[in-house]
């Protein structure tokens, strides 16, 4: 009975495999970048925040492998969708102001990104940089 489990489990994974969702792995063209007011608040920010909120997305190995890479890519798409450093601009839908905000309460980066890469996590010096240079980059919804 185990085996016939066992088998059934292996069956299901493998065809999920044949569902393309999940498998573009597109980077987009940069179009426009916010004024960021220092290459220090720029490369924090793509180190914490740049695979689902730019078009510079690093692409790990374990994307391509359903039901992994639904996950992944719902993740970035809904990024990029809400706030885009790559796609910058006033007819952008983009939420700069909000962005300190969501570091700053520990929002962002989420704990189960954070996990498999370990590269984004910041030190304490680090995120207090970051969420003073997205203030001054972007501006702050809660002081407003």
């Amino acid at each position: 009975m185990k085996l016939k489990i066992f088998g059934i489990v292996i069956l299901v994974l493998v065809a999920m495999q044949f569902i393309p969702y999940g498998k573009d792995h597109s980077n987009p063209a940069v179009v426009s970048e916010p004024q960021w007011n220092s290459n220090q608040t720029k490369a924090l920010f793509l180190k914490a925040c740049g695979d689902c909120h730019s078009h510079v997305t690093k692409w790990p190995k374990y994307s391509n492998y359903a039901p992994v890479s639904w996950l992944v890519q719902s993740d970035v798409e809904e990024g990029r969708q809400h706030f885009n450093v790559s796609n910058w601009g006033p007819q952008q839908r983009n939420k700069g102001d909000e962005a300190a905000g969501a570091v700053r309460e520990g929002e962002m980066p989420p704990w189960y990104y954070l996990l498999p890469h370990p590269e984004a996590r910041l030190t304490d010096a680090e995120t207090q940089t970051l969420i003073s240079g997205l203030v001054a980059t972007f501006g702050d919804k809660e002081k407003k």
